[in-house]
């Protein structure tokens, strides 16, 4: 079967608070290594061991890291819908249009129906998400009832496309 790509797009973090965290959090870690591992003076009233403090900084650094890689790839091909949300998937969901009943852009908030941004379960009955950022994306319902939300940032383009491979 012919799986040409006919809508892709990937999504990275782009919140700006949570930049804002990230960087005020490694800064006062790095700080804290350079003031008591490098100067010699106790960072903090009850200071940590001169590990301790390695460690949390370089916790610090995986966890800046790895929202970094975060990335939230989408793409229509003719036989389904592709998701995958990397690193924690390293391979792509694939979605046919068999298997749905229904398939839409549609307006929705992160916070209040999914809890937040990532890969999340639904309050409610909403089903699963694969969000990163925004508040568009591509609800997917199958025939079995379950309901699957695909974040995006090009909603006019993604329907376009999906309006000419209706579910089956």
């Amino acid at each position: 079967m012919d799986t040409k790509i006919l809508f892709s797009e990937t999504q990275r973090f782009k919140q700006w608070w949570l930049w804002l965290l990230l960087f005020a959090i490694n800064a006062i870690m790095l700080y804290g290594a350079y003031a008591q591992v490098i100067k010699g003076q106790p960072f903090g009233d009850k200071p940590a061991g001169n590990t301790s403090i390695l460690i949390g900084c370089g916790i610090s650094l995986l966890v800046t890291v790895l929202v970094l890689s975060f990335r939230l790839d989408t793409q229509v091909k003719n036989d389904g819908i592709y998701v995958r949300l990397f690193p924690f998937q390293l391979s792509f969901r694939f979605f046919p249009w068999k298997n749905l009943s229904e398939c839409f852009v549609r307006e929705y908030n992160a916070v209040a129906e999914y809890g937040g941004w990532g890969l999340r379960l639904g309050l409610f009955g909403k089903g699963t998400a694969y969000n990163i950022s925004g508040d568009k994306g591509l609800q997917l319902q199958f025939t079995n009832n379950k309901k699957l939300l695909i974040g995006t940032q090009k909603p006019e383009e993604l329907q376009q496309v999906i309006n000419e491979f209706p579910p089956q």
